[in-house]
């Protein structure tokens, strides 16, 4: 049996990571290129009534923003098939009884989570080390002012959320660093705290994905571009884990991934899954 063919049962919807695997941003996430393939592979999920979604660790806009925007370059994703970490977070803070937020983010940040009825105040604000929890996510004008009012909140006993801790993701330019992991851990170190994660490679994203898809995790292909984040989910989840070679990670580094870090299969185009006989 070679590295990437063990056992794997019929997937009955998709799960897709989006920098890397279906589009390359420019750094500051305001351009896209759709990569080859994808226009194809959505297409055909709609027209085989395969149930699908993407799910980006990029948190700087809401779906209803970004996905035109993705329509607008040709990739046919409805806003309904997209989310961010923002709407896992949502959840979360409704199941924890959260009610006041401090967001270290983009304005698009705070307004994804007032709109699913969350109370947001920004870290300039008055009485912002008084929030139930600190949530970190896309933030390139984060300053220290931020960082203090968000240490101060979580060492008064604030929850610690982080969108993501991914270091790297994909783009036109090569690899860019992640905002959400560097703010995090600057706060980490502060407080001796470390954030719980919001987007992948967390259950709670995990679970966020199969309940969307109206499936069990084992029936869900979570395809992406990094050992680390969609890999790791599937693995922890019981999903199927499909990398490409469009990303951050050549075949190569594939194959050398740890056990956890896998896929069940590589492929390098994305319209490649239409021919495995996976879906289902």
């Amino acid at each position: 049996m070679s590295q990437f063919d063990e056992p794997i049962g019929i997937a009955k919807g998709v799960m897709f990571d989006l920098d890397g695997t279906l589009i390359l941003s420019d750094r500051k996430l305001g351009g896209y290129t759709v990569l080859p393939g994808a226009v194809e592979t959505l297409t055909a999920l709609k027209d085989r009534g395969i149930p699908y979604l993407a799910l980006t660790n990029g948190s700087a806009y809401p779906a209803y923003q970004q996905a035109p925007r993705l329509r607008a370059i040709g990739l046919p994703i409805p806003d309904e098939n997209l989310f961010t970490p923002n709407s896992v977070a949502a959840g979360v803070f409704r199941d924890r009884g959260v009610e006041r937020v401090l967001v270290l983010g983009t304005e698009g940040v705070a307004e994804a989570l007032r709109g699913d009825g969350l109370v947001t105040v920004m870290p300039d604000a008055e009485g912002a080390a008084k929030a139930d929890a600190v949530y970190v996510a896309w933030h390139p004008e984060c300053s220290m002012e931020h960082i203090h009012a968000a240490c101060e909140a979580v060492l008064g006993g604030a929850a610690f959320f982080t969108a993501s801790d991914v270091p790297f993701f994909a783009t036109k330019g090569g690899r860019s660093f992640g905002y959400s992991c560097a703010i995090s851990g600057a706060i980490a170190r502060v407080t001796g705290s470390e954030p719980e994660v919001t987007g992948k490679p967390s259950l709670h994203a995990m679970q966020f994905v199969a309940h969307r898809l109206g499936l069990d995790a084992g029936e869900v292909a979570v395809i992406g571009d990094d050992p680390r984040v969609e890999t790791e989910m599937a693995r922890l989840g019981g999903a199927i884990g499909i990398g490409v070679t469009t990303g951050t990670t050549t075949r190569e580094g594939w194959a050398a991934s740890q056990p956890e870090h896998r896929p069940h299969r590589v492929i390098d185009r994305i319209d490649a899954i239409l021919d495995m006989g996976l879906l289902g």
